[in-house]
């Protein structure tokens, strides 16, 4: 064999081998289908490529000039295999996205918690009432409900990665100044957490519609899934954080810490993601290829929003817009009540509470992944997407139904988590019903129609966060407010399963 010479070879089973000889001749090996190779000289940049496959050599330091680098893409799955001495692995840059969108869904959703732990200790210094607790609870929402709508319609005409941006601006900014208006006045505390759910409102819209952009119609439901399961993540970490904060630094600690992450994320964010995977200047050849395979008709934006006229003249819009408001409902009295359940209820210190409360939440983060993962293995099996969706969404309701009707028969505070964790755990499923549904039946409005439903559903938390303060003052329990929320999981359950679907509607 001559000195410099390679040989690659392929046949009909499912491994090829690819072998390079030089004064030091190595091997590497790689499983693939059906390849055919064209010889080049190695002593030159080389490109072979076949149905996804590439390899090159990489010019540079002796140690790589003596053994070379061999970049294999197999079905859009990137590898860098040294053949000598050092090997470095490339992350495919849809995951570096979605690892970005998890990070600031964490934040996001920590930022709310800090204020569902902060109320205790701000309730015993002002006095307020349960009632009134729920005002103060649901202020969040009243700016919540408004931008969503209005950061959905920003979303499909600008792009996800820039109204995020300053979404995560405005509400660490907001966030920051919360302690200074608890300080000075009700009033601009009510104010400034009314700022922070408005700035906050784009956060959804802007994850669904980057998880559609960023990767292809089998894999959306895991990335949701790994995003939200940041989102979960968040109420973990704010649960856990604020009470030591608050108890070693004072009301300002965990305002001030998580308000500096966001700014933190920021740096990262805006330098290294696009709004379109056709635009990023890192993204490889093969992956884009294989991100527009797996669209089976991309969303072409016109910037222009559709009649909401004909929008909700389908019932399958409908049909979105009762699973969020119930999602909405049935997440925010668990979100917003739990320490303060497990304070009045079992008499549990704020520490505990905040401990017993946050458990569930890690649980449902793990769970909303298995849920992804679990929805494209059933249709990458050959399920249709509209049956896939019909069961994640039963599950994701029927689940918290049961769950919370068992709750009012809890004894201890350790039960009461274990049905609570039962409830949110099941309740992630709904990541993989009707969060995704939204891209299935509107790709070209989806976050217009995301910010619709996500109104109601706002309207619908405001209801039941508000709602479940007078419950517990009026009849001093919260059995029946719990009763009531798993009704309404039943019954929406029923008209999902009637009307939902997952073929393109608009």
């Amino acid at each position: 064999m001559a000195d410099k010479t390679l040989l690659l070879h392929s046949s009909s089973s499912t491994k090829s081998c690819c072998f390079l000889s030089s004064s030091q001749s190595s091997l590497t090996e790689s499983r693939s289908t059906n390849l055919g190779f064209q010889h080049k000289d190695f002593r030159k940049q080389v490109k072979w490529e076949s149905l996804g496959l590439s390899s090159r050599r990489i010019e540079g330091s002796k140690q790589k000039e003596r053994g070379g680098v061999v970049r294999c893409t197999v079905e859009g799955i990137e590898r860098r295999m040294l053949v000598g001495e050092t090997a470095v692995r490339v992350v495919p840059e849809r995951f570096k996205v979605v690892a970005l969108m998890a990070c600031v869904m964490c934040l996001c959703n920590a930022d709310r918690v800090v204020m569902s732990v902060a109320v205790v200790p701000l309730a015993d210094k002002f006095g307020w009432s349960s009632s009134f607790l729920g005002i103060v609870q649901s202020s969040f929402l009243w700016g919540y409900i408004f931008s969503s709508v209005i950061g959905g319609a920003l979303v499909d005409k600008y792009g996800g990665k820039r109204v995020l941006a300053w979404g995560v601006t405005l509400w660490s900014l907001a966030t920051l100044l919360t302690p200074w208006a608890a300080n000075h006045s009700t009033i601009a505390l009510l104010a400034i957490r009314a700022f922070f759910g408005l700035a906050e409102g784009v956060a959804l819209p802007s994850m669904s519609t980057l998880s559609s952009r960023w990767f292809p119609k089998d894999e959306r439901a895991s990335a949701v899934g790994i995003s939200m399961a940041g989102f979960h993540l968040g109420n973990v970490v704010g649960l856990i954080l604020t009470p030591i904060m608050l108890s070693s630094i004072g009301l300002s600690g965990p305002f001030i810490l998580f308000s500096s992450l966001g700014l933190l994320w920021l740096s990262s964010w805006v330098s290294k993601v696009t709004s379109d995977p056709r635009e990023s200047p890192f993204i490889s050849k093969s992956e884009l290829r294989l991100i527009q395979a797996g669209k089976v008709d991309p969303p072409v934006s016109t910037g222009e929003l559709p009649p909401i006229r004909i929008l909700l003249s389908k019932l399958p819009t409908w049909a979105i817009i009762f699973a969020n408001v119930t999602n909405n409902w049935g997440y925010f009295v668990l979100l917003s009540w739990m320490p303060v359940y497990f304070k009045t209820v079992f008499n549990v210190n704020l520490k505990q509470a905040a401990w017993f409360s946050a458990v569930p939440w890690g649980t449902m983060a793990v769970s909303g992944y298995i849920a992804g993962v679990l929805s494209d293995s059933l249709i990458k099996a050959g399920y249709s997407i509209t049956l896939v969706r019909k069961i994640m969404q039963s599950i994701g309701f029927i689940g918290p139904g049961v769950s919370l009707l068992c709750l009012n028969f809890a004894k201890s505070p350790a039960v009461a988590s274990l049905f609570i964790t039962a409830a949110l755990s099941l309740s992630s499923f709904s990541q993989a019903g009707f969060l995704l549904n939204m891209q299935d039946i509107a790709p070209q409005y989806a976050g217009f129609l995301h910010g619709i439903a996500n109104s109601a559903g706002t309207l619908a938390a405001i209801i039941s966060t508000i709602g479940t303060g007078y419950f517990v003052q009026w009849l001093g329990s919260f059995q029946a407010f719990l009763s009531v929320t798993a009704g309404l999981y039943f019954v929406t359950t029923i008209f999902w399963n009637l009307f939902a679907t997952g073929e393109r509607v608009f």
